[in-house]
């Protein structure tokens, strides 16, 4: 089980980046909660792992950053961004290469610690945060004087804030998880399913990019269909076959298992005979307050950012394609 987890949380961190740089709320929300489950599960940290671990949760705290009532620390005068510099530190001490990224990321988070507050009013929590960033007077003194002078002026627009701005750090935390998702290319979970699926005849990418007619009679989602059937794939051929294997169809981690491959909400969505649930549901009409939804949707991020208008919309177990094909019709009844 042990080893199983260890191969779940490398599957969790690849989802939950993946999720973090297309901005994907909903998924990586769902992402998140099972990457936190399997650390808080570690009796300790494997050193070949702590990586992983500490990017999940500098992901989560910066998806959190301008969030200030959530707290991640003991001590609730820590926000989710001062956190979120602790788990950088950590990192930064894993590897000595791209020194250049880790400074502008330090520099930005340290710089946004303090832009927060200031968004929100706090200049007195603000200058209290700042003393806990440098507590030697010598450590990075210039840009502790130029935060100080920021404080005092009580503008949260000042240039030094709009230059290194929020969207910056998540622009440069995007480059890092890119460098860190090409060292860990080796994913066990991701190269035995594709061995698998290579060896049926059909490479996995030309399986995985085949051109497939989606139209308004699709009751499931592509993506979840082919997760499904990677993951059976896997667990019938790959840990089937290793000796000693306690993961059989009545475990529990067995089924967590196929719930994190398939990033299902609940259990509830997968049967007994491991055939998803999401695949049978019933077609249902959609209401008045679902296209008022999908209208708004589309005025605020755009037509095609489907997945970002779902993650932010109130739908009734809707997919991406339903939005899609909907929005399709609603053009047409103009």
């Amino acid at each position: 089980e042990a080893v199983a987890a260890e191969w779940m949380l490398e599957f969790a961190c690849s989802c939950l980046c993946r999720h973090f740089a297309e901005q994907s709320g909903a998924e990586f929300r769902r992402w998140r909660a099972v990457a936190q489950a399997l650390i808080n599960g570690l009796s300790q940290i494997p050193p070949h792992q702590k990586k992983t671990v500490y990017l999940c949760q500098l992901l989560i705290r910066i998806a959190e950053g301008k969030s200030l009532g959530v707290k991640f620390e003991n001590d609730q005068r820590i926000p989710p961004l001062e956190s979120a510099l602790s788990f950088w530190t950590l990192l930064e001490r894993e590897e000595m290469k791209l020194e250049k990224l880790h400074e502008d990321i330090r520099r930005l988070i340290q710089i946004q610690i303090v832009a927060v507050y200031m968004e929100k009013r706090y200049f007195k929590e603000a200058a209290e945060v700042l003393e806990r960033l440098f507590t030697d007077s010598e450590s990075d003194k210039p840009l502790r004087v130029k935060l100080a002078t920021v404080i005092k002026t009580k503008d949260p627009y000042v240039p030094l804030l709009q230059s290194f701005s929020y969207s910056l750090l998540i622009s440069k935390v995007k480059s890092y998880i890119d460098l860190f998702m090409k060292e860990n290319e080796t994913n066990f979970l991701i190269q035995e399913a594709t061995k698998q699926v290579a060896s049926m005849g059909l490479g996995a990418t030309a399986w995985q990019n085949r051109p497939v007619e989606v139209n308004e009679n699709d009751e499931c989602d592509l993506e979840t269909k082919q997760r499904f059937v990677l993951s059976i794939i896997l667990l019938r051929d790959v840990l089937g076959q290793m000796q000693n294997c306690c993961l059989d169809v009545y475990s529990s981690l067995f089924w967590m298992y196929i719930n994190c491959l398939l990033g299902l909400n609940n259990m509830q969505n997968v049967g007994k005979n491991g055939v998803s649930l999401a695949c049978s549901r019933k077609r249902q009409r959609w209401t008045h307050q679902e296209d008022l939804e999908l209208k708004s949707g589309v005025g605020e991020f755009g037509v095609g950012n489907w997945a970002k208008i779902l993650a932010h919309g109130n739908f009734n177990n809707r997919t991406s394609v339903m939005l899609k094909d909907r929005w399709r019709t609603l053009s047409r009844i103009g």
